[in-house]
This record gives C-alpha cells, structure tokens and sequence, in this order.
C-alpha cells in the first residue's frame, strides 16, 4: 500500500500537466496576432517572485506565440518537456518543430545559453483567497512604497 506523501509528486505533475495544459488552450482561445517576449533580463532559478535576475539582453517577436516558445526554450538550453506548457502544446499538436520555423535574424543557436537554471522543483500554484492577498499586497508595496515614484513618471 502506498503512503499519502507517494501520491504528491503524481499529483503535483498531474496538476502541472493540467495548468500547462489550460494555458496553451487559452492562448489557442485567444489567438494573438503577435506575441511580443521581454528577455531583456530573466528570473533564473526559482523565478519570477524569487529569481535571480540575469541580464539575458533578448526581445523577440512573432506572429506563433508556440513557435516563440518553442524558440525561447531552445535559447535557453532547455528540454521543452521540462516546461509545461511548451510540453502541453507538443502533446496536443500545436507546437511547431524547430525545424519548421522560420527565424528571419537571429537563430536561436546565435542566442544559446549555456547554464541557465531552472527552479529547483516545480511548486504547485494555489489560487486561494491568502496567496490572492498576499500577492497583491506584495505587488502593491512593491509599485508604491519599495519602487520611487520616480521609475514610473510624473504625473
């Protein structure tokens, strides 16, 4: 008989299979015209909220927000199924080969990062009413009291 504390690890990629799955089925919903990536500096490690800033100096652009992401783990040196939704939108057929897309300046060999790091453990994402809070407390101190006005404009 198996212990509860064996059932987590299943679950949480269970979960994480099914939010990366969710993810992709909204962009598909959605359909933008044009994806715009901001890599000008990522957060590596277990980013975004607790990363570590690297200066990566990428902005990219296309027409494919799947072929973008396809891009962007190619860049980064890293397996696409160890992201989820790069891994979701392979499984239902959406992700485009690397192959098959078309880069008109830059290849992503050009753009190759070596050592970057991704998060220790894939935590799962709770959308409960104390993370909500926290998080927009969070991001309120952080614009408004720890940021200077200054960063944003007068006004």
């Amino acid at each position: 008989m198996r212990g509860a504390g064996n059932n987590i690890p299943h679950r949480l990629n269970q979960d994480v299979n099914r939010f990366g799955e969710m993810l992709v089925e909204t962009a598909r919903a959605i359909n933008p015209n044009l994806t715009i990536l901001d890599g000008i500096i990522g957060h590596e490690g277990n980013g975004p909220s607790n990363g570590e800033p690297r200066q990566l100096g990428i902005l990219a652009a296309a027409s494919d927000i799947f072929a973008l992401d396809r891009a962007m783990v190619e860049i980064l040196n890293v397996p696409p199924e160890q992201v989820p939704t790069v891994a979701a939108s392979q499984r239902l057929g959406v992700c485009p080969e690397l192959t098959a897309i078309e880069f008109p300046h830059l290849n992503p060999d050009l753009l190759k990062i070596q050592d970057w790091r991704l998060p220790d453990k894939l935590m799962p994402i709770d959308f409960g009413m104390p993370r909500v809070i926290k998080s927009t407390f969070k991001h309120l101190y952080t614009r408004f009291i720890k940021e200077p006005m200054s960063v944003y404009g007068k006004n």
